[in-house]
C-alpha cells in the first residue's frame, strides 16, 4: 500500500513538472488569470503563469467584428464591449475544458469575472448563441440553452433581428441572387423560412432585408402570400 501511494505521488510530481497542463487533479478548479486583451466577444488573450495565451469561450459564439473575410456583423461590437466591461478590473478565473485546446491551439474555457459567468451574461443579453457543442465539453450546454431560450422569447440582441441567427452562424450582408433563386431581375422580394418554420417575406424597404438570406425570390407580395409567406413585421 505504501509503495502504491509513493508511486502515485511520483507520477503526480512528474506530471506537474512537465508543464503539459494547467489543470490540477481537480478539473473543476478555477485558475486565476490576467486579461491582456479582448479580441472579440468570445475570444480574449490572457496571461497564465506568465505565458500569453489566446482563449476561446466554450459553448458560445458571438457575431464577428474582426474576422479577416467577414464584414462587421450586427451586435458584434456590443458583444466585445460587454465582454470587455465585465473583465475590466475584475478578478478573472478560468474553468478549463476537457482537452484544454482546440485545433488552433487556443485554450478552451468557461470564463468568470468576479465569480460571474461571462458566457451566461452574453447569452442572457442576446449577444451570443449556443454553438460549437462537441463532446466532451458539454458540461453547461443544457443550462446555456435554457438561458438562450429566454433571450429568444424576450427578443433581445441578436434575437431582435429576424432570421439573423442560423444554425450555421450569423447571416449578414447582401446575398447574391442566382438563376435558381430569381425568375428575373424584377423579383426582389426575399422569402425565408425561420428556424421555427415561419414563412416570411422581406421587401427592399424592410429593416432586415439586407441581412436576410433568401431561400426563394418572389416578384410580388401577392405571389409570396399565395405561397404561404407572411410579410416581415419590420
Amino acid at each position: 500500500m505504501l509503495k502504491k501511494k509513493l508511486l502515485v505521488s511520483i507520477i503526480s510530481i512528474v506530471f506537474l513538472m512537465s508543464g503539459c497542463s494547467y489543470l490540477t487533479s481537480n478539473d473543476e478548479q478555477r485558475i486565476p488569470v490576467e486579461v491582456e486583451k479582448v479580441v472579440d466577444g468570445d475570444t480574449i488573450k490572457v496571461r497564465v503563469d506568465g505565458k500569453l495565451e489566446t482563449l476561446r469561450f466554450l459553448l458560445v459564439d458571438t457575431p464577428e467584428s474582426v474576422h479577416p473575410s467577414k464584414p462587421i456583423q450586427p451586435f458584434s461590437k456590443e458583444a466585445s464591449k460587454h465582454t470587455g466591461k465585465m473583465l475590466e478590473d475584475a478578478d478573472v478565473e478560468l474553468e478549463l475544458g476537457i482537452g484544454e485546446r482546440d485545433k488552433y491551439g487556443r485554450l478552451l474555457a468557461y470564463v468568470y469575472a468576479d465569480g460571474q459567468s461571462v458566457q451566461e451574461s452574453l447569452l442572457k443579453n442576446g449577444l451570443a448563441r449556443v454553438a460549437y457543442v462537441f463532446e466532451p465539453n458539454t458540461k453547461y450546454v443544457d443550462h446555456y440553452e435554457s438561458i438562450q431560450e429566454q433571450a429568444q422569447k424576450d427578443g433581445v440582441g441578436i434575437w431582435s433581428i429576424e432570421n439573423y441567427v442560423q444554425e450555421e452562424g450569423y447571416v449578414s450582408g447582401d446575398v447574391e441572387k442566382t438563376d435558381n433563386q430569381a425568375k428575373n431581375e424584377e423579383c426582389t422580394i426575399k422569402g425565408n423560412i425561420s428556424s421555427s418554420g415561419d414563412k416570411i417575406y422581406h421587401l427592399e424597404s424592410g429593416r432586415y432585408y439586407k441581412v436576410t438570406k433568401p431561400e426563394i425570390w418572389f416578384c410580388s407580395e401577392k405571389e409570396a402570400m399565395d405561397s404561404g409567406f407572411r410579410k416581415s413585421k419590420q
